[in-house]
């Protein structure tokens, strides 16, 4: 994520903070509280509140001096993210940060009325967190970087890439993003491309490795990695699956950072039993 986006990110925090408040106390502590929704040790998570802090200053705000942040993380975990949330909501902080879907759900029914800023959401209308992107309305604002018609590209890049795609699998968890959000542009390219796609839902590792397996078997597989936090705690796995098993699979952004190796070796290597491509995209 680009770091002229959490200045914006930041600016836009600040501006729902309470001006009447401010003005009373103009002296008092600021408190932001952060949910991450990938885990502590994701190099990607620890970007994002690098970029996150050091655009503070920027804005005016030096962390312990005008204004202290409550860093949390969730994981992929919804159970936890509801946790934290609540642990968050009786802090009574002045504004939130939350990343990814889950953990933005968790936010919004812990603290109905705070100000809350949302980042790596793919659909804050669907999801309900804004009626409409030009007017969100009520506490919940952001910015997503996905657009639905992404779908129909995904489906074109690994007709492109593996020409004998008859059949992909969409690779989902239930707790990101509605699938619905991609869907329509999803069937669409599909269908003029004649492919078949089926929705295949993973909770765990091994369920994962379950389908990534059964696309290998059959000669005109494929597979779509969905965004979401689940996915994108597990990329090493899934990119390290998708290459021992040479399915052909197309990857949304972030599971791309730092598997440029994987890309360039499942590129370069061909399913000779099935006498295709075994191409990595990201997009």
């Amino acid at each position: 994520m680009k770091r002229r986006e959490f200045i914006t990110l930041l600016g836009g925090a600040a501006a729902t903070w309470p001006l009447a408040a401010r003005a009373q106390q103009p002296n008092r502590m600021r408190l932001i509280g952060v949910l991450m929704g990938f885990a502590e040790s994701d190099p990607v998570a620890q970007r994002i509140v690098t970029a996150f802090r050091s655009a503070l200053p920027k804005l005016g705000w030096t962390e312990g001096s005008n204004v202290l942040i409550e860093l949390r993380w969730a994981g992929p975990d919804p159970e936890r993210a509801g946790k934290l949330a609540k642990e968050l909501a009786g802090l009574r902080p002045d504004a939130i940060l939350g990343q990814t879907t889950p953990v933005v759900k968790a936010l919004a029914r812990e603290m109905p009325t705070s100000p809350i800023v949302f980042v790596t959401v793919s659909d804050p209308i669907g999801s309900g967190f804004a009626a409409s992107l030009a007017r969100p309305g009520g506490n919940i604002t952001g910015f997503t970087v996905d657009d639905s018609a992404l779908g129909g590209k995904w489906v074109e890049l690994l007709k492109q890439i593996a020409p004998v795609t008859t059949h992909l699998a969409l690779l989902f968890n239930p707790t990101g993003p509605p699938l619905q959000f991609f869907m329509p542009s999803i069937q669409a390219s599909a269908s003029s491309n004649n492919v078949e796609v089926s929705v295949s839902t993973v909770n765990s590792k091994d369920e994962i490795e379950a389908v990534v397996a059964v696309q290998a078997r059959d000669p005109g597989g494929g597979l779509i990695v969905m965004p979401n936090a689940f996915n994108t705690t597990n990329r090493e796995l899934i990119i390290a699956l998708t290459s021992r098993y040479r399915v052909p699979a197309v990857y949304f952004r972030l599971m791309a950072r730092n598997q440029a190796a994987y890309s360039v070796t499942a590129a370069i290597t061909p399913n000779r039993r099935a006498k295709r491509p075994a191409t990595l995209i990201a997009f």
